[in-house]
């Protein structure tokens, strides 16, 4: 049987498995993603279920990690809360990486003042404040779903564009792409059959920290109040909700806190070991 290609999917599992950390977090993923997702057919309660007897509830058996202010049980929120900042995660990045991959191939591929004019652009994006402009942004937006998915990643592609525009300026220049290009073959097939699907490591590995980094937007917007609105529930406004009492009342803070914690470090330890596993020169100990 023949060896697996240097990128072919059995090779990249076959590197991923080796980083034991990369692994675990893949799975903590998996199974906090499925718990979320599966949040109507596993949670206890109604997300915006107000029980008046049981205001900030410490964790019991009934509720596993308290209740809120409203008496809302907190379990029941987390999961509800995590499909929506996972949800966004996802798609923000998804946003930034398309948008950042179709302007850095570009760039890359035609070169010249195509390339000048385009970076210039990017460098510009750089230059402005993002923080400012995600509060002036969503402030304006009504901060539903979509438009924090909007304004999340279209704010996050410089970085994915600059990564691409480096790849694309590479492997345009190889013999495989100069034969391909000699054979009569146009500029879309050579950037979507030959370069890009080539670029795909860095590509891959921007895009999962890409989702970590949208998650913490959505949370410290959420926090600021300026996320997604009760009484939709998200990690973010369920801290922003305790802040009042982190001292009295812990759990409120913890729970939501540690969610996106678990999250955003799994998501970064599974870009380390993607790009372990896509890079063959790679030698991090943690492979060992």
């Amino acid at each position: 049987m023949s060896e697996a290609a240097p990128g072919s999917t059995a090779n990249i599992w076959r590197g991923l498995r080796k980083h034991r950390i990369a692994l675990l977090s893949l799975v903590i993923l998996v199974g906090m993603i499925a718990a979320c997702f599966a949040a109507p057919l596993v949670a206890p309660y109604a997300f915006d279920a107000i029980d008046l007897a049981s205001l900030r509830h410490s964790p019991t058996f009934t509720h596993w990690m308290g209740t809120d202010e409203l008496g809302r049980d907190v379990w029941t929120r987390m999961l509800y809360g995590g499909r929506v900042s996972i949800l966004i995660g996802l798609l923000a990045a998804l946003v930034g990486t398309g948008l950042g991959t179709l302007i850095g191939s570009v760039a890359g591929f035609y070169g010249r003042w195509v390339d000048n004019a385009l970076m210039r652009v990017t460098d510009v994006a750089y230059a402005i404040p993002t923080l400012p402009l995600l509060i002036l942004l969503s402030s304006y937006s009504g901060a539903a779903v979509f438009s924090m998915v909007v304004i999340i990643g279209g704010l996050s592609w410089m970085a994915t564009a600059r990564v691409v525009r480096s790849e694309v300026l590479s492997i345009k220049e190889m013999a495989y792409v100069v034969a391909a290009r000699g054979m009569g073959a146009t500029n879309w097939t050579l950037v979507v059959r030959h370069i890009i699907p080539n670029a795909m490591g860095p590509l891959l590995v921007g895009a999962t920290l890409g989702v970590g980094n949208a998650i913490m937007i959505e949370s410290s917007l959420s926090f600021l109040g300026l996320g997604v609105q009760p009484p939709t529930p998200t990690w973010g406004n369920m801290l922003m909700d305790s802040q009042a009492t982190m001292a009295s009342k812990p759990w409120l803070t913890i729970f939501p806190g540690l969610a996106i914690l678990v999250v955003v470090l799994a998501i970064n330890f599974l870009g380390d070991g993607l790009r372990d596993a896509l890079d063959p020169r790679a030698t991090s100990p943690v492979r060992r």
